[in-house]
């Protein structure tokens, strides 16, 4: 079997440590990582409890095919109750800590209760301990990091730590591992923080090798990985463009959403697109672009290193910040770029480096400041409100200082940091926020992708992309082309990559492998590797028995059918530009259709019969 079996609880509040048995009815039942970690949160918490407070527990959970050399296969998930939604959240993160953390023995760790003082765990194989944390506590994930290292000598440690955003309260923040990968999305590492927890530091040197059938195993991974390197978007596109190879494409679709939503197309696009990314700047002669990278056991290396010019005006007062560091992928790119009308690369660098120096989800942060700047434009903020500066579209001052406020928890940062629902509530225009159930949605307009608006409305997340990324049948043609246009078949197909997605994220593999793989290529992996019969089949009933109990949990919170919708904008403003120009979202055709797909009443919620097929009753 390919699970550890071996679970570590961890309460912060007595300070207690105890390991436990792995739950292997649950196991067949949810796979691991997001589906495991979700059923363990789900047993556990009470929905409606305070997503900051002591009853609300976190965990940290690897996948089955975490660790193992399955291509991509190093991811973990942080599964809590969300600050910014009240939903269910999962974040999932590469690099390397999960890879160490299962290396360590340990399928998930349970973190309950809250800390009387800062601490950070360390884990090494079989020994954990809550250490203090005073002397990190405050500053930023960078430097904790760095302490971390001294603090026990140790080069290969791995860190999973939260910055000053989340100390501050910022309902967005991250938690950080590898410099700048990250659990990124829905405040987790504002949970985190709440508990007075600044990092988890892990040391692992086990190994996994308790395959089922390791020979298989090896065939089916070598046969996948041959797929991946065959594949255009995996083997070409990725590696050198990272997920910035989509910039003007969707530009050029008429869906990327711009200057807060209001417009389709920006003409900034190229300027801040993987393309412009490798130019040589005018300045220096240097291209943005130092290198790409990959996470543990990939094949694919989407990732971006990137070095800013020194001379920059954003960077100038901040010696060292022009070193390479994470570069930006395409979702940041967009929040921090087009979505503000700022077309200033370096100046996007930047504030993307501050988010991963201070944990902070740059799709949130970026819409939020594109929130306050149509506010702005509106004349309902004012300069004197933000802090001296007038927070305008297309503004890479207003963008720069406030990602630095955001980090800080200064001044207006304050405010941009309850994220963009409860900061347009504030100054009166709740329609100005571009979210669903509190979250921010990412860089695919509904309205020139039909199918994103339906993912949106209906992730359980909140507003999500990578909870059913219908844009690869919408635009990349994967695994067949569907009109981006109409909303005709659309909710099966939503239905089906949300299914589907659910079991790839419980796997412990990343969910860009599936721009090449279909669920064809990863169960014989899965098959192989773990206990049990697990083929196609049984992994999209994994898949929708997940997404049930997930949505299972939102209603008990209070999270209902009514929050299944789009903002006003998508529903009734048309797009001015591009091949979607003069439409607007079909949400209303689809969503129907969709819960009825689902087995799910008018209203949204689960009938008992679809309850009980699911064994979920």
């Amino acid at each position: 079997m390919a699970w550890t079996g071996n679970i570590l609880r961890v309460n912060l509040s007595d300070g207690s440590i105890a390991s436990e048995a792995l739950n292997r009815d649950w196991a067949d039942q949810y796979l691991g990582q997001r589906g495991l970690g979700s059923k363990y949160l789900i047993e556990e918490i009470d929905p409606n409890c305070d997503a900051l407070g002591a009853d609300n527990k976190m965990i940290m959970a690897t996948g089955p095919l975490t660790g193992t050399m399955a291509s991509t296969g190093g991811r973990y998930s942080v599964i809590t109750k969300s600050p910014l939604t009240g939903c269910i959240a999962c974040s999932n993160s590469g690099g390397f800590m999960g890879n160490e953390l299962k290396n360590a023995g340990w399928d998930m760790v349970v973190i309950e209760g809250s800390s009387p003082e800062p601490v950070y765990l360390y884990i090494e194989n079989d020994t954990a301990e809550l250490l203090p944390a005073d002397e990190i506590w405050g500053a930023s994930v960078w430097h904790a990091g760095e302490w971390l290292h001294k603090r026990h000598q140790d080069p290969l440690l791995r860190v999973s730590a939260v910055g000053r955003s989340a100390e501050q309260g910022c309902l967005y923040s991250a938690i950080i591992n590898d410099l700048h990968r990250a659990a990124g999305r829905s405040g987790v590492g504002t949970v985190m923080a709440s508990k007075n927890l600044k990092a988890v530091a892990v040391r692992g040197t086990l190994g996994v090798a308790n395959l089922k059938d390791p020979k298989r195993f090896m065939q089916a991974v070598n046969d996948a990985k041959k797929v991946l390197a065959e594949n255009a978007v995996t083997g070409q596109g990725l590696p050198t463009y990272g997920t910035q190879v989509l910039m003007n494409v969707i530009n050029e679709l008429g869906a990327l959403p711009t200057r807060n939503t209001r417009d389709v197309q920006f003409d900034g696009a190229h300027d801040i697109s993987g393309e412009a990314m490798h130019a040589p700047r005018a300045s220096d002669g240097r291209p943005n672009l130092t290198r790409n990278a990959g996470c543990f056991g990939c094949t694919i290396a989407c990732g971006r290193i990137s070095t800013i010019d020194k001379g920059h005006f954003s960077v100038a007062h901040k010696p060292g910040y022009w070193g390479s560091s994470g570069g930006l992928e395409y979702e940041a790119a967009w929040a921090l770029g087009a979505d503000t009308g700022v077309d200033d690369l370096d100046a996007l660098t930047y504030a993307n480096f501050i988010c991963n120096e201070d944990g902070v989800d740059p799709i949130s942060l970026g819409a939020t400041i594109a929130a306050a700047m149509e506010l702005t434009d509106m004349g309902v903020m004012t300069a004197e409100q933000t802090g001296g500066i007038e927070f305008r579209f297309g503004s890479a001052e207003a963008l720069v200082k406030g990602a630095e406020w955001v980090a800080r928890g200064e001044g207006f940062g304050r405010e941009l940091a309850m994220g963009s629902k409860r900061l347009c509530e504030k100054y009166g225009h709740p329609e100005l926020s571009m979210t669903v159930k509190s979250q921010e949605f990412p860089a695919y307009d509904p309205r020139g992708i039909q199918g994103m608006g339906l993912t949106y409305a209906t992730s359980n997340r909140g507003a999500c992309h990578l909870r059913g990324y219908t844009v690869a049948s919408e635009v990349l043609g994967i695994p067949e082309k569907t009109d981006p246009l109409t909303t005709d078949g659309k909710p099966a197909l939503v239905k089906a990559f949300q299914d589907a997605t659910a079991a790839v994220d419980s796997a412990g593999l990343c969910v860009f492998t599936t721009f090449a793989w279909t669920l064809e290529d990863i169960a014989p992996q899965i098959d192989a590797a773990c206990e049990g019969d697990w083929s196609v089949d049984k992994l999209l009933t994994v898949g929708e028995r997940i997404w049930n109990l997930e949505r299972d949990f939102n209603l008990r919170a209070g999270i209902g059918g009514d929050q299944d919708t789009l903002p006003q904008r998508l529903l009734k403003e048309a797009a001015k530009t591009g091949p979607a120009k003069g439409l607007v979202n079909g949400l209303g055709e689809m969503l129907p259709e969709y819960y009825a797909l689902r087995g799910w009443s008018a209203d949204g919620v689960p009938s008992e019969a679809t309850l009980a097929r699911l064994g979920l009753n």
